[in-house]
């Protein structure tokens, strides 16, 4: 007898139908398995049989192909456990068949037909949504993710058996569904604020520049300077999450297996340690897996000790910063990772830390520090937008009582910005400033005569490469909007040339 069950897997972030086919037949009492499957399906020969039998039902003892279409669709993952399960049943006739084709099934069994957790349940839920399926049944723990979207409805089973019996009308399960509302009122509490960093006036304007247009900025600075303190409070003026940019990072941290919520409603930011591989980096694998930039995708990827970073892992980063996005080849297929995140780089001015500080004599040759400088490339330091020295402060400072500006006051102005760049970029597939091509850097960033005149100088006294001029023009298009200003003014212009010289100039000795 033949049966057709409904199941759904992943590729990248994104769900695909497929279609379980299960025949059981005349022959030599085994499973086989046919569809492009991975060695966890194989598996699942072992996995099923057990599952069945201690879930109080008898295994049939005949030959049973299992096939996976399309057949041209690589499949990997062991949630197709139970979709298998339940096709071997409704062919012996003990599910009925109407009943089963109303519903899509994902799952991994355990030996004694219990369900465990799968990965991606929430691009799984979004693609039943895209193809008009209105019922998932999948395991309890994934409910709250899959329950996120509203338009389908989605049942939590503990075991094989108890999807039987709901099944067969023995049970009764109710859809679950989230309160995404409430869910978004439980975020925002970041434990930190920029209230709490003494002085540093002009690293913060940088900051402030630099998440209003979303442009990569890099400090540069001494040990104890504040550069740590100062990126890990950036989420904090980051505007809110929308639901759509909420599902984007959720499907991400939810193929990776790294979700401990059902919608992550805060921007991300990723810290990873300078010892990370170029695959944990951009992502890759056998069965390609998502990177920390894609973790950091609609938020901030915080890279402290930058140069300490391999060379390959920092090189690795330059189509991205460019593209805002990541592609993965693999003998097996490609996939496309999402990757528009903020990148905030931290260094030291040379290997000891304390090349220019005031209050420490720096022990570091001369080539030293060229070598430390070098192993950032030119290329890499181009596609940031924004180089900012962190200073120390005397101690007097960081006993003064003076109030200073709080994260909600630089969040509003943040916010402001954001607002004024998505009524320009409307229809368009760029959300902020940083993202802008050449015809709409044309178009957008218009300059008065002063203005023009002062980055004509600047690019002949300078020396600028052409990316350099385009970056500059962004940021003053940036820092326009904070002016709330349609003109980009000579004042704007001569921020963001400070903005490429403050440094840039010393790292290219």
């Amino acid at each position: 007898m033949l049966a057709k069950i409904k199941s759904i897997t992943t590729s990248g972030i994104e769900g695909f139908v497929v279609e379980v086919e299960v025949d059981i037949g005349k022959g030599i009492p085994g499973i086989s398995v046919v569809g492009l499957p991975e060695q966890s399906i194989k598996e699942s020969r072992d996995r099923i049989k057990p599952a069945i039998r201690n879930s109080g039902y008898e295994f049939p003892n005949r030959k049973i192909i299992v096939n996976l279409a399309p057949a041209d669709l690589r499949k990997e993952g062991s949630h197709f456990d139970l979709p298998i399960a339940i096709g071997i049943m409704t062919a012996e006739g003990k599910i009925p068949e109407k009943r089963v084709s109303q519903f899509y099934f994902v799952g991994e069994l355990a030996l004694d037909g219990s369900l465990r957790p799968v990965k991606g349940a929430l691009p799984m839920a979004l693609k039943l949504k895209e193809v008009g399926g209105e019922n998932l049944i999948l395991p309890e723990e994934n409910v709250k993710e899959a329950g996120i979207v509203k338009e389908i409805n989605v049942f939590g089973v503990k075991s094989l058996k108890e999807c039987v019996e709901f099944l067969k009308g023995e049970k009764e399960i109710k859809p679950f569904k989230v309160n995404v509302e409430e869910i978004f009122r439980r975020s925002g509490n970041y434990g930190v604020d920029f209230k709490e960093v003494k002085g540093q006036r002009f690293v913060k304007r940088a900051i402030e520049v630099a998440v209003s247009g979303f442009h990569n900025i890099l400090m540069i600075g001494s040990p104890g300077a504040g550069k740590s303190m100062i990126a890990s409070r950036v989420p904090t003026i980051l505007p809110p999450l929308t639901f759509e940019e909420a599902l984007q990072i959720t499907k991400i941290y939810s193929v990776a297996g790294l979700l401990d919520k059902p919608l992550l409603t805060e921007r991300p930011f990723r810290s990873p340690h300078h010892t990370i591989s170029d695959i944990a980096m951009i992502g890759g694998g056998t069965i390609p897996k998502p990177g920390e930039i894609s973790l950091s995708h609609n938020g901030v990827l915080f890279l402290d000790e930058f140069p300490e970073y391999r060379r390959d892992v920092l090189e690795a980063l330059r189509e991205p910063l460019e593209n805002g996005k990541v592609s993965i080849s693999r003998a097996k297929g490609r996939v496309e990772f999402p990757a528009k995140f903020l990148l905030i780089a931290a260094m030291n001015p040379c290997p000891c830390g304390w090349y220019g500080d005031e209050s420490h004599s720096c022990n570091c040759t001369l080539s030293q520090i060229i070598k430390y400088r070098k192993k950032i490339s030119g290329p890499l330091l181009d596609r940031i937008d924004i180089h900012i020295e962190v200073s120390s402060l005397p101690g007097k400072f960081l006993l003064e009582e003076k109030e200073e500006e709080s994260s909600e006051e630089i969040r509003k102005r943040v916010i402001k910005a954001w607002e004024i760049q998505q009524e320009r970029f409307k229809g368009m597939d760029i959300n902020f400033n940083s993202h802008m091509r050449s015809a709409e850097i044309k178009k957008f960033c218009a300059m008065d005569k002063e203005g023009k005149k002062l980055l004509e100088e600047a690019m002949e006294k300078l020396n600028f490469s052409a990316r350099s001029y385009d970056k500059i023009r962004k940021v003053a298009r940036t820092i326009a909007d904070l002016d709330n200003s349609d003109i980009i003014r000579a004042v704007h212009i001569s921020e963001a040339i400070g903005y490429r010289t403050t440094s840039l100039e010393d790292l290219s000795f």
